[in-house]
């Protein structure tokens, strides 16, 4: 049994952070390989060592001092290496970074190093080893991630001993360091996890799992236990504040489980989310989460005869793509086709797009309605469930919400709503509290 941990950057903020993980590593003896992110905001107002070392590089290109910022770094993990009594030798490789800064150094790798000094103190606080990220996550010359190389390389070092791995960073083939995306210490954590076929990725953050709803509109909204990858994916595409699915992809290719965790509250079971499950705990209950955004535009081509037509459709996508406007749902009725899109891509290109969709298919009508907010009720099996989309119209009726559109996709996963921008709080909490509570 192996589990791979990733912890964020809320959760290394300080000594007292690090003690909640050390206690979490300890608890569990399969708990072997331990991902870090930099130190995080202690309160609000602090700031992410990760944002400091941003600014550092900045005033470097334009030739401002960068003591005072560069000081707040230092201070920040000499702080943690003396409330936890450790014996890193800090001041060598802060030296040595000064000296790199002073020569020039990459943007990049500059960054990388609150990563970098997290792993560090975390391997010599848990007594375990230190795996430069730099020694087993490779990237092609295009930026892609080389899996075959890396995984390999980090099965070969880490062999049956314990590790600490910084994220968010590995090494191009000209010896250069490379960034991830920021949160790409998640990516880190899910290709170790990957690499090692590990039984389960532990992702701990500072929130119990992911909610049901957004907790700044619904008061306390349930923890959901279980999650598809699939039902995972519609929540973030929908707008939830979940793991993104590029982030788990080197998991979920692998059927490994994912479990998402709170370090503040190591008890709580959080989210598992796997690719699959046998059966349901609650068979009453079958929406996962709802999740939405606002600010799309619907627009509606209507031509006779279109249902019949070949080639339509195909000709309304192109003009969108020629316009790089990204279509977010399409839905449709018999000689109407409406396509779903972010208002602010739609804004710069609207009045090119309604010129070349009358050029392309000649439509009877063009129209355009701004404002909207799209909802999405995601669960497992819902086309199964007799009544669902009658619930939702009766929910939201009741309450004196206009529905806008409403579309069921194929998989059986979510069931959309449209609003007006307005409605979108009250169509959420409507729309939670007629399904979970």
């Amino acid at each position: 049994m192996l589990k791979v941990l990733k912890f964020g950057g809320t959760s290394m903020a300080d000594a007292t952070q690090y003690r909640k993980i050390r206690d979490i590593v300890r608890s569990d003896p399969t708990r072997r390989v331990v991902v870090v992110s930099a130190a995080g905001k202690r309160t609000s107002e602090d700031n992410k060592i990760t944002d400091l070392l941003y600014l550092c590089h900045a005033h470097l290109q334009y030739g401002v001092s960068v003591d005072s910022i560069f000081d707040m770094v230092k201070d920040r993990y000499f702080e943690i290496r003396a409330e936890l009594g450790l014996k890193t030798d800090l001041e060598s490789e802060f030296a040595a970074l000064r000296k790199k800064m002073d020569k020039g150094i990459s943007r990049e790798e500059l960054v990388s190093r609150g990563e970098y000094f997290s792993a560090l103190l975390m391997a010599d606080y848990l007594g375990f080893e230190f795996i430069d990220a730099s020694r087993w996550l490779f990237f092609h010359y295009d930026g892609t991630i080389d899996q075959e190389r890396s995984y390999a390389a980090l099965r070969q070092q880490l062999g049956q001993k314990c590790a600490v791995v910084p994220g968010f960073y590995g090494l191009m083939p000209d010896g250069k360091i490379r960034t991830l995306t920021r949160g790409g210490s998640d990516i880190t954590g899910a290709l170790a996890a990957a690499a090692l076929d590990a039984d389960v990725y532990e992702n701990w953050t500072d929130v119990s799992g992911i909610l049901m709803a957004d907790p700044r509109i619904v008061e306390n909204p349930r923890a959901i236990e279980r999650a598809t990858y699939s039902e995972l994916r519609q929540l973030s595409y929908s707008g939830a504040q979940v793991l993104h699915e590029m982030t788990v992809f080197p998991v979920r290719e692998k059927n490994i489980p994912l479990n998402i965790r709170n370090t503040n509250e190591p008890d709580h079971p959080g989210t598992m989310v796997c690719e699959e499950f046998r059966e349901s705990r609650e068979p009453h209950r079958f929406v996962t989460g709802i999740a939405g955004k606002k600010d799309y535009s619907i627009v509606t081509i209507s031509k006779k005869g279109m249902a019949g037509a070949v080639g339509t459709l195909r000709a309304m996508v192109e003009v969108f793509e020629k316009n790089t406007v990204p279509i977010c749902y399409t839905p449709t009725g018999i000689d109407v086709i409406s396509m779903v899109v972010p208002t602010e891509k739609l804004a710069p290109h609207q009045y090119s797009v309604t010129e070349d969709l009358r050029k392309a298919i000649h439509p009877d009508s063009i129209k355009i309605v701004e404002g909207i907010s799209i909802i999405a009720v995601v669960g497992r099996k819902m086309a199964y469930r007799a009544g669902t989309s009658g619930k939702i119209f009766a929910a939201l009726g009741e309450k004196g919400i206009n529905i806008r559109m409403i579309s069921q996709g194929p998989d059986e996963l979510n069931i959309l709503v449209g609003v007006d921008n307005k409605d979108y709080a009250d169509t959420v909490r409507v729309l939670y509290n007629a399904f979970v509570k």
